[in-house]
C-alpha cells in the first residue's frame, strides 16, 4: 500500500456557507443575454427555466457568502469532508521535489463531485414546488447524481445522456435508473431538437450541447418541471466552492499553501469548485497561486476558443453566454472523457483567463491516459478520465519542478473515480485510443455564426 497522509475536519468545521468569486473579481463577468431582446438576462426570466434560488445566485455579484441551506448541510455531512491526501508514492515515482497533494471527490456514494450541486439544485426545486427536474449529463457522473438527488426530494427526473458516452458507460445509464430517473440517449427522436439534429446528421454522437437542448426543451414544455445543469454557470461553481473551501482548511492542518491549483476542465465545475476559494486570497491577501484548467486538446475552448456571446446548447435554447466558445454546433471527438466535451466555458472563467488569473493547457487523450495509470499504480486509486487530464498536468509540472529544483506545492482536485469507465483504460492498455487534435479550420468554421 503507498505511503499517503490524509487531512480530514471536524463536523463542526465544514463550511457554512458557499464563496461567490463574483463578488471578489475585479472584473466581474459578464451577464446572459436574451437572444431575441439583447438585453441581459433577469432573475424573473431564468426562472422560467431554473429554480428561482439558483437564478438569484447566478446573478449575484455582491454577496461574497451565501449560506447552505441547512438541510443541504445536513446532507452534505453524510459523505463530507472528503479527504485531502498527500501523494507521496506519485512524488517518488516521479523523483520531483514537489509537494503533491489531491482532494479526493471520488470517495462519496455516486463516485464524484457532481452531488454538491445535485443536492442544492433539487432542494430549491423541491422549496418551489416543483414535481419534475430534467437535465443533461456526458460521462454521466452528473446523470447519476442528479438522479440520486431527485429521489431524496421526491422529483422525478429525466436525464439526456450523450448516446456516444451512453455507448461507452452502459452501467451509468444503469444507475441513473436505479434510482429511478428516465434515461434517454442524446440527440433522441422524443424532442422537436433531438429531432432537427437526426435529420441533419443521423450519425450524430451527441454533445453536451445537444442533451441541454433537449432538456431544456422538455423542462420547458412540462408542467411542475425545472431544468437543471451540472456545469457551467455561476451557481454550479458556487455549490461546489464546498470543496475549496474545505482543503483551504485542510491545507492549513498540513501546514502548506498551495503554489499551483489545478483541475480538469469541462464547463468549470469541479475547477471551479477547488480553485476559487484560494483565488479570493490571490485578489485580497496578495497571493500568488497558480491556477491553471486542463482541458482535452480535442475540445480547446480555453486555449483556442474565441470569447464572446454563445449558446450554451446546439439547438439554441439558452440565453446567449459569455463564454470562450469553439462554437455551439461544434461536434467533439468521441473521446473517453465524457464530461469534458463541451465546446463553451463559464462567464466566470472566461473573464478569469481574458484578466490572466487562470491560465490553461490542453491534453492529448494519451497523455492523460498514461497519467492515469501512473496515478493508480501509485496511489491505489483509479482515476476517471476527466480526472486524468487534471493528473497529467500535474506531472508535467511535478517534472518541471524536478528540473529546476524547486519545492513547490501543487494541489488538484480528484473529481472522480473511474470504475465505471474500465472499458475505457482497457482500449487504452491495448493501444485502441488516439489522440484528437481540432483544425484552425474546423474552430473557424464553428465559429462562423458567432
Amino acid at each position: 500500500m503507498s505511503k499517503q497522509k490524509r487531512y480530514f475536519l471536524t463536523e463542526d468545521d465544514l463550511p457554512t456557507h458557499w464563496y461567490n468569486v463574483q463578488a471578489d473579481m475585479p472584473n466581474k463577468p459578464g451577464k446572459m443575454v436574451n437572444p431575441v431582446t439583447k438585453k441581459e438576462m433577469t432573475v424573473d426570466d431564468l426562472s422560467h427555466v431554473f429554480a428561482r434560488e439558483c437564478c438569484v445566485q447566478e446573478l449575484d455579484q455582491e454577496h461574497p457568502w451565501i449560506e447552505i441551506p441547512a438541510e443541504v448541510r445536513e446532507m452534505y455531512k453524510s459523505y463530507r469532508c472528503t479527504p485531502l491526501v498527500r501523494a507521496y508514492a506519485l512524488e517518488k515515482a516521479l523523483g520531483t521535489p514537489a509537494h503533491i497533494y489531491f482532494k479526493n471527490e471520488s470517495v462519496n456514494p455516486l463516485g464524484s463531485h457532481k452531488i454538491n450541486s445535485a443536492l442544492p439544485q433539487c432542494y430549491y426545486c423541491k422549496q418551489e414546488g416543483t414535481t419534475n427536474v430534467t437535465t443533461e449529463t456526458g460521462a454521466g457522473q452528473w446523470g447519476a447524481a442528479l438522479s440520486y438527488a431527485a429521489k431524496l426530494f421526491g422529483l422525478e427526473a429525466a436525464v439526456f445522456q450523450v448516446k456516444i458516452s451512453m455507448q461507452q458507460k452502459p452501467y451509468r445509464s444503469s444507475i441513473m435508473r436505479t434510482f429511478g430517473a428516465v434515461v434517454e440517449g442524446s440527440p433522441s427522436m422524443s424532442t422537436k431538437a433531438g429531432r432537427r439534429i437526426l435529420t441533419e446528421n443521423p450519425l450524430h454522437p451527441g454533445s453536451l450541447g445537444t442533451a441541454i437542448s433537449e432538456a431544456i426543451e422538455l423542462a420547458t414544455s412540462t408542467s411542475h418541471c425545472k431544468y437543471t445543469l451540472g456545469s457551467v454557470l455561476n451557481h454550479v461553481t458556487l455549490h461546489q466552492t464546498i470543496i475549496g473551501l474545505e482543503a483551504e482548511k485542510q491545507m492549513a492542518l498540513a501546514g502548506e499553501y498551495p503554489d499551483i491549483v489545478i483541475g480538469c476542465f469541462g464547463g468549470g465545475s469541479n475547477f471551479g469548485g477547488i480553485s476559487m476559494p484560494f483565488l479570493r486570497h490571490n485578489f485580497l491577501d496578495g497571493k500568488k497561486t497558480q491556477f491553471i484548467a486542463a482541458e482535452p486538446e480535442s475540445c480547446p475552448k480555453l486555449t483556442r476558443g474565441k470569447f464572446g456571446l454563445d449558446f450554451g446548447d446546439e439547438a439554441g435554447y439558452t440565453p446567449l453566454i459569455p463564454m470562450l466558445s469553439i462554437g455551439h454546433k461544434f461536434k467533439p471527438a468521441n473521446i473517453h472523457a465524457g464530461g469534458l466535451r463541451y465546446h463553451g466555458s463559464g462567464a466566470i472563467v472566461a473573464e478569469l483567463v481574458r484578466d490572466g488569473f487562470v491560465t490553461a493547457v490542453d491534453i492529448p487523450q494519451l497523455e492523460s491516459f498514461e497519467a492515469s495509470i501512473l496515478f493508480a499504480r501509485t496511489e491505489g486509486i483509479i482515476p476517471a478520465p476527466e480526472s486524468g487530464h487534471a493528473i497529467a498536468e500535474v506531472i508535467r509540472e511535478a517534472q518541471k519542478c524536478k528540473e529546476s529544483g524547486e519545492e513547490k506545492v501543487i494541489l488538484f482536485n480528484l473529481s472522480g473515480h473511474g470504475l465505471i469507465d474500465m472499458t475505457a483504460y482497457e482500449a487504452y492498455l491495448h493501444g485502441d485510443l488516439q489522440n484528437f487534435k481540432v483544425s484552425e479550420e474546423e474552430i473557424a468554421f464553428n465559429l462562423r455564426e458567432n
